[in-house]
């Protein structure tokens, strides 16, 4: 230390390079964070050629869907026509017995 400044300059001093020392590293290791997440979204995001697909699969999903509504009311409808027309045809009225006296 120099005697000729006073305790306090030097104080501030090494102060001010322990400040720069920590804001440089504080920016490399922002730096190095960064890269290391661009690594991972390169990984973890789905290629351009896939991306292609999820775009193709909600109309195939939608068509599939919509098949099988057909289907299901087309059942449904199928069931309660078959109900009906059971509750209908067997109905033959039966002849009353003579009572015997």
């Amino acid at each position: 230390m120099d005697d000729d400044k006073p305790i306090t300059e030097q104080a501030m001093e090494t102060i001010t390079t322990a400040v720069e020392a920590t804001k440089e590293a504080a920016v490399t290791a922002v730096k190095k964070v960064r890269k290391a997440a661009k690594k991972v979204a390169k990984k973890v995001a789905p290629k351009k050629a896939s991306k292609k697909k999820a775009k193709k699969a909600p109309k195939k999903s939608s068509k599939k869907a919509a098949k099988k509504a057909t289907k299901k009311s087309a059942k449904k409808a199928a069931k309660k026509t078959a109900k009906k027309a059971a509750k209908k045809a067997p109905k033959t009225k039966k002849k009353a017995k003579k009572g015997k006296r």
